[in-house]
């Protein structure tokens, strides 16, 4: 119990943490970031369940106004603008890339996690994140569609290293990859 609180406290942490790598802000107001890296690692490494509650430990302290999302946003106000979506998309993304992760264990863990990665912290959170761009935007969903295509370039490298830092992991300490122990 105590072990999982802390590995728990330790991603959100470090999801807070790649949000200090400097974001490039686009024209229409959604950063590129690494913090999506770790959404993507919380569930790969920990698993579904705590990989969510990862992400929500991360954003209960983005609500109560911690600047920690990339540029130093905070507060309740973050969960109204046009990266709402995405927010709202990050548990249930860390879930979904964990829940993967621990069913599908035929191929290499790296291919696994990549995999996973693109399912849910790509597809899903662009699915959620899209809509909540259209709402904040008042833009159609095929405009908001076609602003989002600049990120998926990057977002596809995030999910390549998520899968060879958590193959990585799994090699240097196979008991710390909770997804599949």
């Amino acid at each position: 119990m105590e072990k999982n609180v802390a590995l728990i406290a330790l991603f959100a942490a470090l999801i807070a943490v790649l949000g200090l790598i400097p974001k490039i802000t686009l024209g229409f107001g959604v950063p590129i970031t690494a913090q999506s890296l770790g959404i993507m690692l919380a569930g790969a490494v920990l698993g579904s369940k705590r990989g969510a509650l990862a992400v929500l430990l991360f954003l209960l302290l983005v609500a109560v106004g911690l600047p920690l999302l990339a540029g130093g946003r905070g507060g309740l106000g973050v969960f109204a603008g046009p990266t709402a979506g995405f927010l709202f998309s990050w548990p249930v993304a860390a879930w979904l890339t964990g829940f993967i992760v621990e069913k599908w264990r035929q191929p290499p863990l790296a291919l696994s996690v990549f995999v996973a990665a693109i399912l849910g912290g790509i597809v899903l959170s662009y699915a959620m994140g899209i809509v909540g761009l259209s709402l904040a935007l008042g833009k159609s969903l095929t405009e908001s569609t076609s602003l989002m295509l600049v990120f998926i370039p990057g977002d596809l490298i995030k999910a390549a290293i998520a899968g060879a830092l958590t193959s990585a992991l799994a090699k240097a300490r196979p008991s710390s990859v909770l997804s599949r122990a």
